[in-house]
């Protein structure tokens, strides 16, 4: 969708300008989804972002950061478009809708293949093993294959095992493979058949790792995130004790979504994973009518809640903020390696709200910062000059 075409109710446009913008910036050094975030609206707009990086991570205590050269991202976003790809941001439509909600959403994700099955909330991820067995096998295709005739958007990592048998047995309904590497690096190999099969028929393929990435172990974890967050529901179908996929079913705890579990024999490896999340309080199941009941109506309620990136519905950026030295030396002796709560140091200090967040802005960019989920923080480095 073109900046210039009708946005849909509850939707952003971004120009071709600002999309080059906002990749430039979640590009660029120490800057993540939450750092993006807070740096759009302190300054108005990512290419004031831009601007504002070398002196903001100068007061953090860092002589320079890298920001992503310009000719970077326009050759990353020509060659996403070679592939037919193309970018979608966190509130334009194509991007999906119930990941908007998750804490740390990417600010942009790389997409190939269709919009619909990424805008489309009625999405419930399949996960388990990569090794799965016959059995295994079967059921993830059954229940796939219900959800997508009952209008259901099949999520999953495109791996072997359970991920193919649920891409394969959904593709006439529109199914969406998330990987942990770019859009354009297939992982594993072998499923090169399934992945154009995919986008003939309509699914798509999400990442928001760059064009060229090969994916590491320690990204799977990430991948599998995106996998929860983008869905109502995760169904995890065969998963050893250390399997990647109870991360997957972690998440989707986190991000307060339903978990599913087909049991398995007590006597199968594979199944001690799952089998222990079902003692644990998820809801066993044994065919997609069961996952439809569990669920009930769509109960996800609003997904298109306020977009809280505000970009470009801002009319004028706002005036930077100047911050004392004091004010910094307050928050510093406030934080230490310990994670606390942003909203509890702004109380117990009594600083104003938007100086605690620029220091914040300040001290991340210089890689002396670390942010944690529920809105936590820690200090790496803790000196003063």
């Amino acid at each position: 969708m073109s900046a210039d075409a009708a946005v849909p109710p509850g939707h952003r446009a971004l120009t071709d300008r600002q999309r080059l913008a906002w990749l430039r910036l979640i590009r660029s050094e120490n800057v993540g989804p939450i750092t993006f975030r807070e740096l759009v609206n302190h300054t108005g707009s990512a290419e004031a972002a831009l601007d504002a990086l070398p002196e903001l991570s100068r007061r953090g205590g860092k002589r320079r950061i890298r920001i992503h050269p310009l000719e970077d991202a326009e050759a990353e976003i020509e060659a996403l478009h070679r592939l037919g790809g193309h970018f979608r941001a966190l509130g334009e439509y194509g991007y999906p809708p119930l990941l908007r909600q998750v804490d740390g959403a990417p600010p942009l994700i790389a997409v190939r293949g269709a919009d619909a099955p990424l805008a489309d909330p009625a999405a419930i991820a399949i996960v388990g093993a990569r090794n799965a067995s016959l059995a295994g096998q079967k059921i993830a295709g059954e229940i796939a294959a219900h959800l997508s005739d009952a209008g259901y958007r099949v999520i999953s990592g495109l791996a072997r095992g359970i991920d193919t048998a649920a891409h394969r047995a959904s593709l006439a309904g529109g199914t969406v493979a998330v990987l942990a590497g770019g859009v354009d690096i297939l992982y594993p190999p072998q499923n090169r058949q399934l992945l154009e099969d995919l986008l003939a028929a309509g699914g798509a393929l999400v990442s928001e790792m760059p064009l060229g990435w090969k994916p590491r172990a320690r990204d799977f974890p990430r991948r599998n995130r995106l996998i929860s967050g983008i869905s109502l529901a995760t169904v995890l179908i065969e998963a050893a004790r250390a399997s990647g996929s109870l991360h997957t079913a972690r998440f989707a705890a986190e991000q307060n979504r339903e978990v599913f579990v087909v049991p398995g024999s007590p006597l199968d490896p594979r199944s001690e994973g799952g089998n222990k999340l079902i003692r644990d309080g998820a809801t066993l199941v044994g065919s997609g009518a069961d996952v439809i009941e569990s669920l009930g109506p769509h109960h996800h309620g609003d997904p298109f809640l306020p977009i809280d990136i505000e970009e470009p519905s801002r009319d004028a950026p706002r005036q930077p903020l100047t911050v004392d030295d004091g004010t910094r030396a307050a928050l510093l002796s406030a934080l230490g390696s310990t994670p606390v709560d942003v909203d509890e140091v702004i109380r117990f200090t009594g600083l104003d709200t938007r100086a605690v967040h620029v220091v914040l802005l300040e001290l991340e960019l210089a890689g002396r910062l670390e942010r944690h989920r529920g809105n936590t923080v820690s200090l790496i480095d803790s000196r003063y000059s």
